[in-house]
């Protein structure tokens, strides 16, 4: 991996340089330049260190590229540019037998073990169980499986897990919603809740109950229980079943009610023996303009009640929290507490959290808590997913489960596919809103990036096909040095490959996958129209062919991040460019 390389050669460098300033060899900026006159690779740490070095920064820089160890190296040269940057300069010979590698290494080209086998559970979606999945869930469905693959292939040991928030007050309301539907169907009155759900998916959930144990249900004080145990039960096999077809899987599926047989009452009892929490009818220190929502949260009528607090405020939150109300019941705080301290017990050292934008203001309080129960700072690690606005010619798509306004992952599925969808949701970064444009999202030309992307691969397989008939096979061992300009272009941008995963995986960004790929598809085509594969040099011909075979892999193993195939054909549209 080529950033090892530059890994280990700074750090040599420093030594030989007597430069001793503690910098961290992960935290350095490693950039390849757009523009090849600036070298293969290129890094300002020498600025970064020049104060604490002691050192002018071109100084320090001239200092570092004159005791950088080249021999058995991928670089020819490092060169020192401007104030101070180094730019490194790739080995012809390396280079050229760079494709021949990433066809040995195949589907593993790019994988590391940068992860050293740490496990990190990633919870994602986790819908409210009331009703079908929606394009917001999509989105978080198409981030969450990536994160988990890059983190697997950047050598971590990931897992999944989807939580199924089946002790709430909405579930309560999905049951009365569908009582209320299941007595329409057999001609008795029941008032629908005013904040009851209506769309159209009630009504089915409650045309599939078993009429002589719903019946039976409705007539008792108790029935609720039994219709949403049965709602449930047919909202999460909705949600499994979508989520499949769209390519995403769990490990695990965790049930909120599980914690409330101990879990909960256990998280109580650690905080307490660590003296974080307190009793009282406010926190101290709470502000005029923060009484109302506390006296609210501690379920104190006129500030009488007396209600459990976590001191949250002692470790970076803006205030204390309610975790056990006046009248016993705990927060939902106290849940998500004990939550991740399963999380914790069952091994996993880092927890990666994917939460919808309203969830924003939690992220500072969740975290405070669970260091107030003694787990590590770094342990949690929240994305916020943005809102998705999902376009029909040209308008906005209402999407509200309670009064059925809205588009069905189902509904999606059948309309763009499961390959467009989640490249389209993962083309931009989770932290920013999303504008889907489902006519694009159908479109086969280069207007759309899953078809463009996937029509590259398809179009390098018809190559190879072609050569096939030929009787030419891609060259073997080291082959001569890359000649034409494109062949280097897009040797040099396969290179990179590992370094996007490893990347990625560290900032928790699968979007830089989908931005690679468009990259280097648009690469191999500049080369495809440049030069000839397949012509009169049999010599040239077959390293071509090999260096089409290695861009190939390279796309397919993209794709695979992705959970997006890499067809072996694909048509492109008739009005679309060449």
């Amino acid at each position: 991996m080529v950033w090892n390389e530059l890994a280990r050669g700074l750090e040599a460098a420093l030594r030989a340089a007597d430069v001793d300033v503690g910098v961290e060899l992960e935290r350095v900026e490693w950039v390849v330049p757009r523009d090849r006159a600036h070298g293969d690779w290129t890094t300002n740490v020498a600025m970064m260190l020049a104060k604490s070095a002691r050192r002018p920064p071109r100084a320090l820089a001239e200092a570092l590229a004159a005791n950088f160890p080249l021999e058995g190296s991928p670089f020819r040269a490092v060169e020192v540019a401007g104030p101070g940057f180094l730019n490194f300069r790739y080995k012809d010979e390396w280079l050229a037998a760079l494709p021949g590698r990433i066809l040995a290494e195949g589907a593993a080209f790019g994988r590391s073990d940068r992860g050293d086998g740490v496990r990190v559970l990633v919870e994602y979606v986790s819908a409210n169980p009331t009703g079908p999945m929606n394009v917001v869930s999509a989105r978080a469905a198409a981030v969450g499986s990536g994160l988990v693959r890059l983190l697997d292939a950047a050598g971590y040991a990931p897992a999944s897990e989807f939580y199924v928030n089946d002790a709430g007050n909405q579930v309560a309301l999905l049951a009365e919603s569908v009582a209320s539907r299941f007595a329409e169907r057999i001609g008795e009155s029941r008032p629908l809740p005013e904040e009851g759900y209506r769309g159209e998916y009630v009504r089915e959930i409650a045309a599939r109950l078993p009429e002589a144990e719903a019946r039976a249900a409705l007539s008792r004080s108790d029935g609720g229980t039994w219709f949403r145990d049965r709602a449930l039960e047919l909202v999460v096999e909705w949600q499994k079943s979508d989520l499949v077809a769209y390519g995403v899987t769990f490990d695990r599926w965790f049930r909120e009610s599980s914690l409330h047989t101990g879990a909960v009452e256990r998280a109580l009892e650690a905080l307490e023996a660590r003296g974080v929490t307190y009793r009282a009818a406010q926190p101290e220190g709470v502000t005029e303009a923060a009484e109302t929502r506390v006296r609210a949260e501690a379920g104190a009528a006129g500030g009488s009640g007396v209600a459990t607090w976590l001191r949250t405020s002692a470790y970076g939150d803006s205030m204390d929290r309610v975790i056990v109300r006046s009248d016993g019941r705990p927060t939902y705080l106290l849940p998500d507490i004990a939550y991740h301290a399963d999380k914790r017990e069952r091994g996993f050292r880092h927890a990666i959290n994917l939460w919808g934008p309203d969830h924003h203001a939690y992220v500072a309080t969740l975290g405070a808590a669970l260091r107030a129960l003694g787990l590590e700072p770094d342990f949690l690690h929240v994305l916020i997913v943005q809102q998705v606005n999902l376009l029909r010619d040209g308008q906005v798509v209402k999407m509200s489960k309670r009064a059925g306004e809205f588009d069905t992952l189902h509904d999606l599925l059948d309309d763009v596919g499961a390959d467009n969808a989640k490249f389209l949701f993962l083309m931009r970064s989770s932290s920013s809103h999303l504008d889907f444009d489902l006519e694009l999202a159908k479109r086969q030309n280069d207007e759309n990036p899953a078809f463009y992307v996937q029509y590259a691969h398809a179009r390098i397989r018809s190559v190879l096909r072609k050569a096939a008939e030929r009787n030419l096979a891609p060259a073997e061992g080291l082959g001569p040095p890359l000649e034409a300009g494109s062949e280097v272009a897009l040797a040099r941008q396969l290179a990179t490959w590992p370094e996007v995963v490893r990347g990625a995986a560290a900032a928790r960004e699968p979007h830089r996958v989908p931005a690679y790929l468009v990259e280097t598809s648009a690469e191999f085509h500049r080369f495809y129209h440049e030069c000839r594969v397949m012509g009169d040099d049999v010599a040239v011909s077959r390293r071509r062919l090999r260096l089409c075979a290695a861009a190939a892999q390279v796309l397919r193993n993209g794709l695979a991040l992705m959970g997006v195939s890499a067809p072996e054909r694909l048509e492109r549209a008739a009005e679309a460019s060449a």
